[in-house]
């Protein structure tokens, strides 16, 4: 197993295009490390400057103890998976997995023996004779991560491998990829879009947009306390709610308008502040009773009933926020609801989009030294 850091990784294109931006990162040995992000957000250039497919314009690589910023992809001793597979269509499954293992240096047997062992692994047994266009797109994904498995790099990449699959098979494959990862113990840095995969894969994921890192930590830790408004709305399916807000100091109260306020808080606005409401829709609860605290009345837009849960789309005046229940809730256009804001589920941003809880945790850190 091998770590892997990028020190003050910039990419330009042209001297000018700036695709990534002093991105300093540590992907631990025998971690499951994910970027995700929106297409064009700079995760596959990352991806592709650490297998050695796009130069590096500043920065320096590491690669385990090597400095691998010049490198060609061969010396750096890893394997790729792509979107589109990438396998080559007058080649058998076998020799598909096979290519590329006597370059290092394994005679006929081994590779024969590595190749079935792999395919075993993989449930590609049967399939070991065909050509790639005889099977289905899941197994031809399967084949090209056998092909991976198989030269026992130390560390694994995945550009969006995912991506061409139904979504029945996503979710399987994405067990499946998870368990070889855990099972092999290599490093796997994997790239989506999809933050339902990077959500339920990754050990710690990076949450890139416009080349430029937003939040790195775990899954659940990103998902709870947000960065900013970018990641808060990115990842949660369906996002956080964000409501804009003004604190009037008089009254001590966020004014969402003249009918709606949320005066139960604990924290320390300026006056006349811009502030940005967010909370998530499964901590939105529908309160019986006016008086409990930040309850705001609206009316019903829309509800969708999904068997398991309910999605409730409220109108609070000029804006609107979903509620997530559980099970099978019922309500009609235009019925008047009264939705109740639970403090401790409440995230606040400033008018640049930034958490404030962030801020003021960073301000609350005692420095040693």
């Amino acid at each position: 197993m091998k770590k892997v850091e990028l020190q003050n990784i910039v990419k330009r294109y042209d001297n000018q295009h700036l695709a990534v931006s002093d991105i300093n990162l540590t992907i631990e040995p025998g971690e499951f490390f994910v970027l995700v992000g929106p297409s064009g957000c700079g995760k596959s250039t990352m991806l592709r400057m650490i297998a050695g497919l796009e130069t590096i314009t500043e920065g320096e690589l590491r690669i385990g103890e090597k400095t691998a910023t010049h490198l060609p992809p061969s010396k750096r001793d890893l394997s790729m998976v792509f979107q589109n597979y990438a396998l080559y269509p007058h080649l058998t499954v076998e020799q598909n997995i096979a290519f590329g293992l006597h370059t290092k240096g394994l005679n006929k047997i081994e590779r024969k023996n590595r190749c079935e062992e792999v395919a075993e692994m993989l449930g590609l047994a049967s399939y070991l004779k065909r050509k790639p266009k005889q099977l289905s797109g899941g197994q031809r994904q399967r084949v090209a991560l056998a092909r991976a498995i198989a030269s026992q790099s130390p560390i694994c990449l995945m550009d969006e491998p995912l991506s061409n699959l139904d979504a029945k098979l996503r979710a399987h494959m994405r067990s499946e990829i998870k368990h070889l990862q855990q099972k092999l113990g290599m490093t796997l840095i994997y790239v989506t879009h999809d933050q339902v995969e990077a959500m339920t894969m990754a050990d710690r994921m990076m949450i890139l947009k416009d080349g430029k890192i937003q939040q790195v930590g775990k899954p659940l830790d990103i998902y709870n306390r947000p960065a900013n408004r970018f990641v808060a709305e990115f990842i949660g399916t369906p996002p956080m709610n964000i409501l804009p807000a003004v604190y009037d100091k008089g009254s001590n109260q966020l004014l969402i308008d003249e009918q709606r306020a949320l005066t139960s808080f604990s924290h320390d606005f300026k006056a006349d502040m811009d502030v940005f409401i967010g909370i998530r829709p499964e901590h939105i609860t529908f309160a019986s009773e006016d008086d409990t605290p930040n309850t705001l009345r609206g009316i019903v837009y829309h509800s969708e009933i999904l068997g398991n849960e309910t999605i409730t789309d409220v109108e609070l005046g000029p804006v609107k926020c979903l509620v997530r229940q559980s099970g099978q809730q019922l309500f009609s256009p235009g019925q008047e609801v009264a939705v109740s804001f639970p403090e401790e589920y409440i995230q606040f941003f400033d008018s640049n989009g930034d958490s404030l809880q962030a801020k003021r945790n960073e301000g609350n850190k005692v420095r040693v030294g």
